[in-house]
């Protein structure tokens, strides 16, 4: 199968920044599934607490062992259910995969109003803030470098979504940076796309270095230190230290 050839996928409701979708839609239905119906109706307390529980269940199966060797079966026995009864919430692994990687992005946003990040200085704020808050939580940040390192594969279900999210979220950063011009009244960076794309690389590649050896790399401290030195350099430019010299 080529690139080309890619089957039919869901579009990501991005957690993070659901107001800036591609669609510009930020859709918070509720669906149950059974086999091929949706519904757009509440589903009752319980269900949706069941939902959540195997939400939980496969991010954790999933970030430990990749979307394609995470079975459902596992997934349904360690929430004392059969393979059957997943698929009637989700009605495919590939639905649970979206819906998974939906709930990790809630974790984002915990405590945000609105449940989405900032404009301006404080969208700074609030990824060195999810950096602290990612210490705590390696199995959350696990499952999404696994996940998104998938992404990239042919085929994958995630990948429309991580093409989306990294889509809105560079798209949130540059308008932060274009905000902080505004207020201080300087002329947009030249150089913010890039800005933008490096400061997202520079999270998620500390991200996997953290996992690999916590006990030589300070993941938050070293991820403020990073956002603070590419905010700088783009806002108010200095020359190279390593530039030749005439």
């Amino acid at each position: 199968m080529t690139p080309r050839e890619r089957p039919a996928r869901h579009r990501p409701r991005l957690g993070l920044t659901a107001r800036r979708t591609r669609a510009g839609r930020d859709d918070h239905r509720n669906e149950d599934h059974d086999g091929d119906h949706q519904t757009t109706t509440p589903p009752r307390p319980e269900t949706a607490a069941r939902r959540r529980e195997i939400l939980a269940a496969a991010l954790e199966i999933f970030g430990a062992k990749g979307y394609n060797n995470g079975p459902l079966a596992e997934i349904a026995e360690q929430v004392g259910m059969t393979h059957a009864g997943i698929l009637h919430h989700f009605g495919s692994k590939d639905r649970l995969l979206v819906e998974v990687l939906r709930y990790r992005d809630e974790s984002d946003v915990e405590g945000i109003e609105g449940q989405h990040i900032p404009d301006g200085t404080e969208l700074f704020r609030h990824l060195i803030r999810t950096a602290f808050a990612n210490q705590d939580r390696p199995g959350i940040v696990q499952a999404y470098a696994v996940l998104s390192a998938e992404s990239v594969t042919d085929a994958n279900p995630g990948r429309e979504y991580f093409e989306d999210r990294y889509r809105v979220l560079r798209g949130e950063v540059v308008n932060a940076f274009r905000a902080m011009c505004a207020e201080r009244g300087l002329e947009d960076p030249v150089q913010v796309e890039r800005a933008a794309a490096s400061i997202l690389a520079v999270m998620d590649g500390l991200q996997v270095q953290w996992l690999l050896d916590p006990t030589q790399v300070e993941l938050a401290a070293s991820s403020a230190f990073a956002i603070e030195a590419i905010a700088l350099q783009a806002l108010d430019p200095r020359p190279s230290p390593f530039d030749s010299e005439a």
